[in-house]
């Protein structure tokens, strides 16, 4: 696949991912208030925070997609990453907000939920375990740290709307049957969702952050690299070999030890030709190759 198609799948993705979750943000804000709903008004903030995530990964993404120049001779892919942690950070506030907002309501606890804020969050939990799917899959073909964080994202959603459906299915309940201990359902669930933004927020987070800070590839993932190196029978040996990631493609950093005896000439060539061997690897977008005298310390 070309970087243009790479791009231009991944940008459409953040561009749906913002228009549903505007919808979703819009419907939801306006049934929970109706409904008198602190779930569903909850659920609605989180939908909101999510257009915020959508537009930063596709900001990330169009800044990913920009060529090397000189302040920036790897390449720009880790925007994705930082696109990414951005998300991570909107989640984690959003989390909070919502948790603060949860417990006072506790000690506030009105009219009952309305019955049609069921309708709503059905609606919810169905379009956005939808948009997981496909950006998961979506995100996971293209090598996309940034849309497989935004997926989750989605995902997050479904467990505060699964959460959300319960308390207010409680509340209602609650309402019919005089129980007036279920009527709160609808804050309990309103807390729980906190909980469950707030640690995908962390896990995320965490990833993003690693994949940040120069991560490299494990060994399984650096043994094939390997395997292609030392099919050459010119290189003697492997002294290092690091694959850097920067957001979805990896930059090989390469010391190999060849015949000290043969010319400059001779040396430079294999280590071109080991290069490209390597470009071959979609995942590969440049290989830094140094060519050492094998015996010689």
């Amino acid at each position: 696949m070309s970087e243009k198609d790479r791009f231009k799948q991944a940008e459409f993705a953040a561009t749906l991912g913002i228009v549903i979750n505007i919808a979703l943000a819009v419907l939801k804000g306006v049934v929970g208030v109706l409904a008198n709903s602190k779930a569903l008004i909850a659920d609605a903030i989180h939908s909101a925070s999510d257009v915020v995530g959508s537009f930063a990964v596709y900001l990330g993404l169009k800044a990913a997609k920009e060529p090397p120049d000189e302040e920036h001779p790897y390449g720009h892919g880790k925007a994705e990453s930082i696109a990414a942690i951005i998300v991570s950070m909107l989640l984690l506030l959003v989390g909070l907000e919502v948790g603060y907002s949860s417990i006072k309501s506790f000690f506030a606890v009105s009219e009952p939920t309305k019955p049609f804020a069921l309708i709503v969050i059905v609606i919810s939990i169905v379009v956005k375990e939808a948009l997981f799917r496909y950006k998961y899959k979506l995100g996971t073909k293209l090598g996309s740290k940034a849309l497989i964080v935004n997926a989750y994202e989605h995902r997050s959603d479904v467990y505060s709307s699964l959460a959300a459906l319960v308390g207010v299915g409680a509340s209602v309940i609650g309402a019919k049957t005089g129980l007036q201990w279920l009527e709160y359902g609808d804050p309990a669930a309103s807390f729980v969702v906190a909980i469950l933004v707030i640690k995908m927020a962390y896990t995320l987070g965490k990833e993003s952050i690693v994949n940040t800070l120069d991560h490299v590839l494990p060994e399984e993932e650096i043994e094939p690299l390997k395997q292609i190196i030392l099919a050459n029978k010119d290189v003697l040996t492997i002294n290092s070999l690091y694959g850097r990631v920067h957001g979805y493609y990896v930059i090989v950093d390469l010391k190999i030890s060849v015949d000290p005896y043969i010319t400059v000439e001779q040396g430079h060539a294999i280590g071109k030709r080991v290069k490209s061997q390597l470009l071959e690897q979609s995942h590969i977008h440049d290989v830094f190759v140094h060519i050492n005298p094998m015996g010689i310390d």
